[in-house]
């Protein structure tokens, strides 16, 4: 019985050829994996400023609940309490009511741009002209 080598070149043609198979998958499939990432990562963003303005808009009801409190002191609670990036512009809605037992209410609006960059406009989904808000209501004391 006589064992011959088998010859490494069709080995080899099949690598050649695979690996331009995984090039053009690559070429198919990175675009859309750039887009995904992308908006997973904006609506991440997206979701942390709105928490912020929500935890933001419960500082400022809570001190509108206090008595003597003016506006003007609701609203410095809140930009202190709120990042640099969503201030620029911020906008704040007071409903302070007027005796105890009234309801309160806080409400805040920002662009969406300045909460995120604007990663997804080559889609279609553009954050241009697009507010974050936030409402909260306490009763006041």
């Amino acid at each position: 019985m006589k064992i011959t080598s088998v010859p490494h070149q069709p080995v080899a043609r099949r690598s050649a050829r695979r690996r331009g198979v995984l090039s053009a998958e690559m070429i198919m499939v990175l675009p859309i994996l750039i887009v995904v990432l992308s908006g997973l990562f904006e609506f991440a963003m997206l979701f942390s400023a709105r928490r912020e303005l929500n935890a933001a808009a419960a500082v400022g009801a809570r001190k509108a609940t206090m008595p003597g409190v003016s506006v003007e002191d609701i609203e410095a609670e809140v930009r202190r309490v709120l990042s640099p990036r969503l201030r620029p512009s911020l906008k704040i809605g007071v409903d302070p009511g007027q005796r105890s037992g009234d309801v309160v209410t806080v409400a805040l609006a920002t662009n969406m741009r300045n909460a995120s960059p604007d990663l997804l406009w080559p889609i279609g989904y553009s954050l241009t002209n697009r507010q974050l808000y936030a409402a909260v209501r306490m009763v006041r004391e």
